[in-house]
């Protein structure tokens, strides 16, 4: 376990963190959550030992280890799979486990060939993912995640998942991704207001709780400023006068002893709406055979692709990392060519573009004021500081030079260009990097409400559950594209990847009672549905249908070998009959023993998929 006292810290005159006491018990995974700049990092690296607090202690027990997903690049083996094996824990007897680190590296997205690879032969995403096999090896007591969804794709998040809920030590995790903390996490510890409140349960929780308490203060410190304002009217009333002077000094000493609550000050949202622009026709753009290779002597990453964007559609292009997701957004935008087949716009089509790359074109020299202005020079100053104001960069912030900006800002920026855009098509590549949890909420609740079509590049199934109704999939090797919802793929497809793992265990989601539920709340309890019965459901249809075409092919069998001891009767091989007639009956039983799996299993499934719908009608009553 471990506790923190009495912590504060501050740089310059800005408070992080004001007093604050936890503790993190045995066997608790925990989410920290925070805005943006508000001390969660910071709170790290003081566990970590690389900063310092201004007072108060962290207690940590001796012997008791910590380990943390590093951003530092040093590697030391020549190897991917010596590299991960580093921090093995060594076993008494020296037996080999290095099985373990395999394991964790493929749910990681390595394949079998990289492991003989040099670490240093990796992009900088998958160095990132070796790091993180590192310290999941480790078995540390305590296990520091800082952002470990940021270099990893669906695929490999989803397989995160299975792993941290099984993780048996403390763990502290910092993630935008709401949905991925809720489902790995037992308690939310999260700074508001320089201080910290823990609860057991999810994030929702936790700010269901932080309203409430904020609600109840302010009503508080009205009544109480009522209070004052009538006591102070009593003083000035009667101060003069020699009868009431003791009644007077009483009250003078009771105000000094009130403590007087300040009035809470605003925290800064991200909080707007994209420019839409009008469109007449059914579809806006439109690819046909499309193909397109970084290299002509290579695979190709898009091949003979056909789909179209009609004007309100809110199509999803998923996969894993390096298949060509970003290219295909690339290629919509007119960023790239295509090696074969066309892109065909309408001639009303007016694009906004949100590209992974794109930040690197800002002009470091001018002010976030100049970058907004630049793409709309015909808008006032005033409606680009509205525009500023609401990418949180109010009053002089607005003045700060680009260069002065952190990655986070940038990303800010970029998206305000792309408010001041008119557009009925939105291309957005992973919009929901550096933005935290409340203006992830404030980015979907926008998309939802734009009047045009959106495409976007996305890890999060969070905004997957929450706006897409069309998919673009790079998975087994093929892009398809499913006219459906993420929903309808889980249940229908489902990844490759996850057809063999074994359902793990998913308790019914808790569905709040007597009170209509918010539409952030919504989605969150949908998209925990919809994942756990893609978790259960899916492999138990795997086991369904590898069972049938098991029993399909005895049943082949047993028509040959019936033909085979025709032809033994008519010969009268005794030995043949008798050998053909033993396997028959074998192959008889183990159809029987199939089929009764099938029924057990076919009854399970779909026990449980009704259990699932019932919580989807639940659900939707409740709202």
């Amino acid at each position: 376990m471990i506790q923190v006292n009495s912590l504060s810290k501050a740089y310059g005159r800005q408070t992080i963190l004001d007093d604050i006491d936890f503790t993190v018990n045995p066997g608790e995974r925990v989410g920290l959550v925070g805005r943006n700049g508000h001390g969660k990092t910071t709170l790290f690296r003081m566990i970590l030992g690389q900063e310092y607090a201004d007072e108060g202690v962290i207690t940590v027990p001796n012997g008791y280890r910590i380990g943390h997903l590093s951003q530092h690049i040093a590697f030391t083996e020549k190897t991917v799979l010596k590299e991960g094996c580093l921090l093995l824990p060594k076993t008494d007897d020296g037996r080999d486990e290095s099985y373990k680190v395999g394991a964790v590296l493929h749910g990681l997205g390595f394949s079998t060939e990289d492991f003989d690879a040099a670490p240093s032969s990796l992009s900088g995403g998958y160095q990132i993912r070796l790091n993180l096999a590192k310290v999941l090896v480790s078995e540390p007591n305590l296990l520091l995640l800082d952002e470990p969804t940021n270099y990893l794709d669906i695929v490999s998040i989803r397989w995160l998942i299975k792993f941290l809920r099984s993780w048996q030590n403390e763990m502290i995790i910092i993630t935008h991704d709401r949905e991925f903390m809720d489902s790995v996490t037992t308690h939310t510890l999260g700074i508001h207001r320089q201080k910290v409140r823990k609860i057991e349960g999810p994030t929702e929780k936790l700010y269901q709780q932080i309203l409430i308490d904020e609600e109840v203060y302010e009503k508080t410190r009205m009544n109480d400023e009522r209070k004052r304002k009538d006591v102070e009217q009593f003083i000035n009333r009667f101060r003069a006068q020699a009868t009431k002077a003791k009644a007077v000094q009483s009250r003078v000493k009771a105000l000094a002893r009130h403590e007087q609550h300040e009035k809470l000050t605003d925290i800064q949202s991200l909080d707007f709406a994209f420019n839409d622009a009008s469109f007449t026709g059914k579809q806006l753009i439109a690819a046909e055979d499309l193909s397109f290779s970084f290299d002509p002597a290579a695979e190709p990453l898009i091949s003979h692709l056909d789909f179209a964007v009609g004007k309100n559609d809110r199509i999803a292009i998923i996969g894993k990392n390096g298949k060509g997701k970003t290219t295909l957004l690339n290629l919509l935008a007119g960023e790239l060519e295509p090696t074969e087949g066309t892109i065909t716009g309408h001639p009303q089509l007016k694009t906004a573009f949100f590209g992974q790359t794109n930040i690197n074109r800002l002009d470091l020299s001018k002010t976030v004021e100049a970058e907004i202005m630049d793409v709309h020079p015909d808008h006032s100053r005033g409606a680009a500081r509205k525009i500023c104001g609401a990418m949180m960069f109010e009053g002089d912030m607005a003045m700060k030079k680009i260069s002065v900006l952190s990655g986070g800002e940038r990303s800010r920026v970029l998206m305000g260009k792309l408010l001041v855009s008119p557009a009925n098509l939105l291309l957005l590549d992973e919009p929901t990097n550096h933005l935290d949890m409340e203006s992830i909420d404030s980015l979907i609740e926008a998309i939802e409400a734009f009047r045009g079509a959106v495409v976007l590049v996305t890890h999060s199934e969070l905004v997957l559950h929450a706006i897409a109704t069309k998919l673009i999939i790079f998975d087994r090797g093929e892009i398809r594209v499913f006219d459906g919802t993420y929903e309808d793929f889980l249940s229908r497809v489902g990844w490759s990847d996850e057809g063999a793992v074994a359902a793990q265990s998913s308790g019914p989601v808790e569905i709040p009672k007597g009170k209509g539920l918010s539409k952030k709340e919504m989605r969150r309890l949908r998209a925990e549905i919809v994942t756990n019965r893609s978790k259960i459901l899916n492999p138990l249809q795997k086991r369904i249908t590898d069972i049938e075409d098991m029993i399909s092919g005895f049943e082949k069998r047993i028509e040959m070998d019936n033909q085979s001891l025709l032809a033994a009767s008519t010969k009268g091989d005794g030995r043949a009959i008798r050998d053909l007639t033993k396997a028959i009956h074998e192959t008889k039983e183990h159809i029987d023993s199939l089929f009764s799996e099938l029924e057990e299993i076919t009854a399970d499934h779909d026990a449980k998929a009704k259990e699932f719908d019932s919580q989807m009608n639940e659900l939707q009553d409740a709202g």
